[in-house]
């Protein structure tokens, strides 16, 4: 249940900040806005906005007169709001909550709707100065959410200070350390004969040491224990260097902070978050790392229900650090995310000239091939790792 709830509220907040980005840009420039929806189709629930009111419909699958099941509104109610003057965009809550679009007159989406009649209400219409603050709101709006994000915990926490002592206050699951049976309370006391003193000479030592053998001398209850392990490995998210790790943490205090200072943090963790996805490129491009590492909706789920289980605090973390992950995806030249508009967008001021909709069409359906490869990838990852547990 914990997996559950906490899936829906990262992601229905990321999908809904995004697309709530789309949707004020193209009003704030005078683009009419078909749809609002959070999720995929088929339609849920909606509300449209028309003159004097709303309709509210409640959508789900029932017989038409000639017997067959099919998915239509089974509610349907006016909901009267005098001199209101509707704007037509209908507000959707859909079925298939992986994601959302904004639904904008006069552009080639992922629908692939040609019908572009150049009025002024339209997107194509607009100067490709409009076109391109409407396609990138909804990564600014990722962005500043993440910045948000980590400011307040910055704020609510504090500066975070490690203990210089070689204790270890968590064992981090999987990895070295706890195949080798250490336990929080114990105190490392040597590595291959050098002695250490402090959490500092410790991480000295091993982080010079990725992927090797060594001797862990460590003490428990006023016995001394050795064991031979071999290090894992890490990624300095500022600097790239492959790292070696065991996997202990040591004891973590808070000092508080003024504001300034966690909005100081809050812009070093967010451009950080940016610097961790092109580490991550870097080592799919060199062969560091697999495609097979690839995560998608299913990874996200079982890792929002695990940081859940540690608290809000970790669970807001961990929502900046896909609100930063969304904006890159985003921001990638793809045809069929924002960047690929932005990229039609760039390629017309260029040539001085727009291109035509059998061009935009074919760049759109290249486009939708590739992130559907993609979606199939991720996918085929999750389902594995699934089914290897």
């Amino acid at each position: 249940m914990t997996t559950l709830w906490a899936t829906i509220f990262v992601l229905g907040i990321l999908v809904l900040v995004h697309e709530l980005g789309h949707y004020l840009a193209a009003r704030s420039v005078g683009v009419r806005v078909d749809r609002f929806s959070i999720g995929f189709p088929p339609r849920l629930i909606t509300f449209t906005s028309v003159d004097n009111g709303w309709n509210f419909n409640i959508f789900f699958y029932k017989r038409d007169e000639s017997g067959k099941l099919i998915w239509s509104p089974i509610i349907e109610k006016f909901i009267a709001s005098n001199q209101k003057i509707g704007s037509g965009t209908e507000y959707c809550l859909a079925l298939i909550p992986f994601g959302g679009y904004v639904k904008m007159a006069g552009t080639i989406d992922e629908s692939l709707d040609s019908e572009i009649e150049n009025k002024p209400y339209e997107l194509m219409s607009k100067s490709h100065l409009a076109q391109t603050w409407v396609m990138s709101a909804g990564i600014l709006m990722n962005i500043l959410l993440a910045f948000i994000l980590f400011t307040g915990v910055s704020w609510h926490t504090g500066l975070p200070e490690a203990i210089d002592a070689p204790v270890v206050h968590e064992v981090i699951s999987n990895l070295p350390a706890e195949k080798a049976g250490l336990l929080i309370g114990d105190k490392i006391t040597a590595i291959d004969d050098a002695e250490i003193n402090s959490w500092s000479d410790l991480s000295e030592v091993i982080h010079l040491l990725p992927n090797t053998e060594i001797s862990l001398e460590w003490e428990r209850d006023g016995s001394i224990l050795t064991k031979q392990i071999t290090t894992s490995f890490q990624v300095n998210p500022a600097t790239g260097d492959t790292l070696g790790a065991i996997g202990i943490l040591p004891e973590i205090i808070y000092n508080p902070i003024n504001f300034q200072t966690a909005a100081s943090l809050g812009f070093l963790s967010t451009v950080n978050g940016f610097g961790m996805i092109i580490n991550t490129l870097r080592m799919l491009f060199s062969g560091q790392a697999s495609p097979k590492e690839l995560g998608g909706p299913i990874m996200i789920a079982k890792l929002a229900g695990k940081f859940a289980e540690r608290g809000w605090v970790d669970l807001l973390v961990f929502m900046a650090l896909i609100s930063v992950n969304l904006a890159f995806i985003n921001i990638l030249p793809i045809p069929g995310l924002d960047g690929g508009h932005i990229l039609i967008t760039i390629i017309e001021v260029v040539i001085r000239r727009p291109l035509t909709i059998k061009t935009r069409m074919l760049i759109q359906q290249v486009g939708m091939v590739f992130l559907l490869l993609l979606m199939a990838t991720v996918f085929f990852n999750d389902f594995s790792r699934l089914l290897g547990n």
